[in-house]
C-alpha cells in the first residue's frame, strides 16, 4: 500500500487513522525458519537487522507475514540517524550496532498467517482485528510492537499536531476495502507544515545553464547554535527558472568564506556524492524564510519550498531554538 499526499485529514465512518512513523518501511515475513525483511522498493533489509530476525524466530508462530516500520528508539523519539547508520556495508559494524541501537519493528497490518494465507483479500478492518488478535497471541514483550490506530478524528488531528521525535505525519486508510497494491486508492498522507527562518549559508549550481550561463540550483540552509556556529540544515532547491539569473548575480556577490562555521553541506560520509561536495560558501547576509514538514537529527529530513526573502530579519536571529516543539513520546502510544 502506498499513500497519496493530501492537504488536510479525511472524515468519514470508512476512515482510520495512524502515525506514519519515522523510520523503513518494511515487509516481514516468517515462513519456518527462514526470515524475510523487505524494503518498499523490494531491498532485503534482513542482514541490517539481525535482532528482528531472531525475534521472529523466537516467536510462536512460524508462519506470517506483516507490514510495519522498522525504527530505532533513542530517549523519547526514534532516531532516523541512528537508523541510516544501520545501513553498512560490514558485518562486524551491523553486529555492533544492533546492540547498541537495537530497532523496533511496529506491526500496522497482518497480511498472512499459517491459516490465513490471503488476509490481502479481507477488508482493512477485518485485518486489523486479525492483527489485534495475533499481537496479543504472539507478539507481547518483544521487539514487536503494535501500532496504534484509531477511528476518531479528534485523535488523528492531536497525533498530527504533535508530530515530531518520532512520527512525521498521520496516515488515513480506508478500512472497507482489501490490501491495495500498486495505487493510492486507500490511503492518504496528511502532514503538518510549519516555517522556519533561515541564513542562506551556501548554495550550489544547477546541472543546467540558462542562456549559456551557470545559475542557481539551491540554496543551503543554515542556523545559529548557542555559540554563535552557524550549521547546515537543509537545502531549498524550489527557484523559478526566470528569476535564477538575478538571483545567481546576488548570491555571487557575496561568495566568501567560510559559509557555515558548524556542520557543513558535503561533509565526509559514505552517502556523499561529488556533486554533494561541491558548494559555495556565502558571507551570511541572507535570510529566507522556508516551509517544511520534518526537522530530526539537526536537520530538515526532505527540501524545503521558499515562502519569503526576510530583509527585516537579522541573522543571527535564525536559531535552533525557533524549532523547538511539544512532541508526543512515541514508546506511549505503543502496545
Amino acid at each position: 500500500m502506498e499513500a497519496r499526499s493530501v492537504d488536510a485529514i479525511p472524515r468519514g465512518e470508512e476512515w482510520q487513522y495512524e502515525p506514519k512513523w519515522d523510520g523503513f518501511r518494511c515487509l516481514l515475513s516468517r515462513d519456518g525458519s527462514d526470515v524475510d525483511l523487505r524494503s518498499k522498493s523490494g531491498e532485503e533489509l534482513a542482514r541490517y537487522f539481525p535482532e528482528i530476525v531472531a525475534a521472529a524466530l523466537r516467536l510462536k508462530a512460524d508462519r506470517f507475514s506483516l507490514d510495519g516500520e522498522i525504527v530505532v528508539p533513542h530517549g523519547k523519539s526514534f532516531s532516523f540517524d541512528a537508523l541510516l547508520q544501520r545501513i553498512h556495508p560490514a558485518a562486524s559494524r551491523v553486529k555492533k550496532l544492533s546492540q547498541e541501537t537495537p530497532a523496533l519493528y511496529l506491526a500496522f497490518d497482518l497480511l498472512a498467517t499459517a491459516r490465513e494465507k490471503r488476509l490481502t483479500d479481507k477488508t482493512l478492518r477485518e485485518r486489523r482485528q486479525a492483527l489485534e488478535a495475533f499481537t496479543k497471541t504472539n507478539l507481547k514483550g518483544s521487539i514487536f510492537r503494535l501500532s496504534p490506530s484509531t477511528t476518531s478524528y479528534a485523535t488523528a488531528q492531536k497525533w498530527l499536531a504533535q508530530s515530531g521525535g518520532g512520527s512525521d505525519s498521520v496516515i488515513a486508510k480506508r478500512i472497507d476495502l482489501p490490501y491495495q497494491v500498486g495505487n493510492r486508492d486507500g490511503m492518504q498522507k496528511i502532514k503538518r507544515f510549519r516555517s522556519a527562518d533561515c541564513v542562506i549559508g551556501g548554495f550550489r549550481y544547477a546541472t543546467n545553464k540558462i542562456a549559456g550561463r551557470n545559475v542557481v540550483g539551491s540554496l543551503l540552509l543554515g542556523l545559529y547554535d548557542d555559540d554563535g556556529l552557524l550549521h547546515h540544515v537543509g537545502f531549498t532547491s524550489a527557484i523559478k527558472a526566470e528569476a535564477k539569473p538575478d538571483l545567481t548575480d546576488r548570491l555571487e556577490a557575496l561568495i566568501g568564506e567560510p559559509g557555515f562555521t558548524g556542520n557543513a553541506p558535503g561533509g565526509s560520509s559514505r552517502w556523499s556524492t561529488e556533486r554533494s561536495a561541491k558548494w559555495c560558501p556565502l558571507k551570511p547576509k541572507l535570510v529566507i524564510e522556508v516551509c517544511y514538514d520534518h526537522f530530526s537529527g539537526e536537520r530538515f529530513r526532505h527540501g524545503t519550498s521558499i515562502l519569503r526573502w526576510r530583509p527585516d530579519k537579522a541573522p543571527r536571529q535564525c536559531t535552533f531554538e525557533q524549532l523547538k516543539q511539544k512532541a508526543a513520546d512515541p514508546m506511549k502510544l505503543l502496545k
